[in-house]
């Protein structure tokens, strides 16, 4: 017999959710993890949990509570389906999946909290419970979605964020982390303190990270401003003149520019050797603005679109080509100045290859990139490894404020500011 249909719902999908709703349930009774040649299940370790353990611990029931809510949403869904209910459904499996995926990143916190297995817990001892658990939860969020006539893509975007964010959190974290050490086999502290971002600073006759900062700043700051300048003004003159000699000069640019830098590095260092200016911070400067112009393109491609006409209007009213260039194309080309200027800051501010090779042993004109690397070798990453954690958050912090302050001008078009 045919069940009446739902406006809103897509019912060939809620069978098979409930299947997988009960494979999570199965899972529950299926190792969570195996060490030793012991093992322990989902079941037991909710009971563990009630006796005690970690905060992380609690984990365990919630999975298990989603779980078991999930199969009984589905029961009543397939039997009685409603718009409203497969909503709710799809709650409880996003939560079942967040849960389970959690628990992937607290797993030694959990099982070591619980006491039930001998020795270290790692991701690998995972057991077929848990694996079971995870993927059913995440294709019933899929078979729930579908059902509800929900955009299964959202799901997609959480994965890549969740994938993309998790470097950025295990950094966090690691700054905040109290216990030293490279590593310590586990995703959440045991303990946190600021302390790693205060000796980050104290710590200057040892590690004067204050000092590549500053060093960085200057270099990224000079870079930015004199390199930008320079690529604007090139991709002015290309694109809004014509001379003898101007399409080989752009070819011979393009060429160039396809050779990657560090091939030329050693030449760089001896010239700069013989000048005097190896290990020196206004050789970073020097360097990254002799090679500034050959990243004209973009620029250049932005300038075409500016009608000709608004620089033919200036030239019979008596403006210079330099009254064109800072008084119309200039306003008119927010966003690629300001994209310009973003990338060159970020080029210097990251920039470690050259600056390694320059500074050599000259420690005090490290920038923050050839400073954060001397942290992490072998014969100090125990020792700083926190600290290098707490100097990676603080060397993105100017990204960041850089990028808030200056994202406006990147939705800002040419018709805007024609009309004025």
């Amino acid at each position: 017999m045919m069940k009446k249909a739902v406006i809103g719902l897509r019912q060939q999908y809620l069978p098979y959710a409930l299947g997988f709703s009960a494979l999570g349930i199965v899972g529950m009774f299926l190792p969570l993890a195996s060490v030793g040649g012991k093992s322990v299940s989902v079941l037991s370790g909710v009971l563990a949990a009630f006796s005690g353990g970690s905060p992380f611990s609690w984990l365990l029931p919630a999975a298990a509570a989603l779980a078991i809510a999930s199969l009984a949403l589905g029961i009543q869904n397939v039997f009685r389906p409603t718009v409203a209910g497969a909503r709710i459904w799809v709650l409880a499996a996003a939560l079942n999946a967040a849960a389970m995926t959690v628990l992937l990143f607290a797993g030694k916190s959990v099982v070591d909290g619980l006491g039930l297995l001998p020795g270290s817990f790692m991701v690998r001892n995972f057991g077929a419970g848990y694996w079971l658990m995870l993927a059913a939860s995440f294709i019933l969020l899929v078979l729930v979605m579908r059902a509800a006539k929900l955009n299964v893509g959202y799901i997609v975007l959480t994965i890549l964020a969740i994938i993309w964010l998790f470097p950025i959190l295990w950094i966090f974290l690691t700054a905040l982390r109290k216990e030293t050490g490279y590593y310590v086999g586990y995703f959440i502290p045991r303990g946190f303190t600021l302390d790693n971002f205060v000796n980050l600073f104290n710590n200057a006759s040892v590690l004067p990270f204050g000092r590549w900062y500053v060093n960085t700043l200057i270099v990224a700051g000079c870079g930015c401003l004199i390199n930008a300048a320079i690529i604007l003004s090139v991709a002015f003159v290309l694109s809004r003149t014509r001379f003898k000699g101007r399409t080989t000069f752009m070819k011979i640019l393009m060429i160039i520019g396809m050779f990657p830098g560090f091939m030329s590095m050693l030449a760089v260092y001896n010239i700069l050797k013989g000048l005097g200016l190896n290990q020196s911070l206004l050789a970073l400067i020097v360097v990254g603005a002799a090679g500034a112009a050959m990243g004209y393109h973009v620029c250049k491609g932005f300038f075409d679109t500016i009608p000709k006409a608004l620089d033919e209007a200036a030239t019979l009213d008596g403006a210079s080509r330099w009254q064109i260039f800072t008084r119309i194309t200039i306003p008119l080309s927010k966003p690629i100045a300001i994209y310009t200027l973003l990338t060159n800051f970020l080029g210097a501010w990251s920039d470690y290859i050259f600056p390694s090779m320059l500074f050599g042993d000259q420690q005090s004109n490290y920038t923050v990139a050839v400073g954060l690397y001397w942290m992490t070798d072998f014969r100090r990453i125990d020792s700083y490894y926190t600290q290098f954690a707490a100097g990676a958050l603080v060397v993105a912090l100017p990204i960041v404020i850089l990028f808030i302050c200056l994202q406006r001008f990147y939705v800002e078009g040419l018709s805007g500011s024609v009309k004025g």
